[in-house]
């Protein structure tokens, strides 16, 4: 059996036990996807989600059931052991490109393996499986869809929905995704909407400054359209342009609808 190793982050958590972490917040009792969908049914309707809610422990994640926010952001620091990994999967994979289907019980030795299986690579396979296991934890979900990407330019260059639930993002290195605040975004430009025309030009938003930009490192859980009650107030986002030689690593982690 593979073991994973415990990483420690700066603020002070062990990447051993995700449960754990997480279990210091305010209860995940009743704060799964079938009891907000409950809620929904009941009527208790949420709201345009229009805030952003920040904080430095995994504990803020909890927050996503928050009826008035539609991203959760926590903000991290990558330990060096970790930051020294990112480094060595950049330069010994040109051209990276990782789907699995993973549960906490076997995400480390999957993403160990797809990441070559070196003792170099193992602090970014134990913080990925550590984040596979805060997620499913959260969602009280068995398994998740991930995604690590090396990348040279920006995937979905326009500002967009996403058509799922809640998606997890991170950015090992690079610049990160950017976002529109609910009052900064004209809805009507998504899509069909901005006449085939540039986000810049669209209309989509006001000013330059209206564009919020995650920092690398940070771990955001985004809200899309299928959130219960959250159809029309999905989170504005889009993947930052890079400059020429540039390169980003980026994870995603999305429900498995099978």
């Amino acid at each position: 059996m593979v073991q994973q190793p415990p990483i420690t982050v700066t603020n002070g958590y062990l990447h051993a036990d995700a449960r754990s972490v997480l279990s210091h917040a305010p209860c995940l009792e009743d704060k799964s996807m079938s009891a907000i969908a409950t809620a929904h049914e009941r009527n208790i309707n949420t709201l345009i989600n229009q805030h952003a809610i920040t904080g430095n422990h995994p504990e803020i994640l909890t927050d996503i059931f928050r009826d008035d926010s539609n991203i959760v952001v926590w903000q991290r620091q990558l330990a060096d052991a970790l930051s020294a990994a990112v480094e060595h999967t950049l330069t010994n994979n040109n051209s990276l490109l990782t789907a699995l289907t993973v549960t906490p019980q076997d995400a480390y030795a999957s993403i160990h393996t797809a990441l070559g299986a070196t003792s170099a690579s193992a602090p970014l396979a134990a913080d990925m499986a550590q984040l596979v296991d805060m997620f499913c934890c959260l969602f009280d979900i068995e398994r998740a869809g991930l995604r690590l990407t090396a990348i040279d330019r920006a995937m979905c260059p326009r500002f967009h929905v996403d058509h799922v639930p809640c998606r997890l993002v991170t950015t090992y290195q690079g610049v990160a995704t950017e976002w529109l605040a609910e009052d900064s975004v004209d809805r009507s430009k998504l899509g069909l909407g901005s006449r085939g025309k540039a986000d810049a030009e669209s209309g989509i938003y006001r000013r330059a400054d209206n564009i919020q930009r995650l920092q690398q490192g940070d771990v955001a859980l985004l809200k899309g359209e299928l959130w219960p009650g959250n159809a029309g107030a999905g989170l504005v986002h889009r993947s930052p342009s890079l400059s020429p030689g540039e390169r980003r690593l980026f994870l995603s982690l999305d429900f498995v609808t099978y």
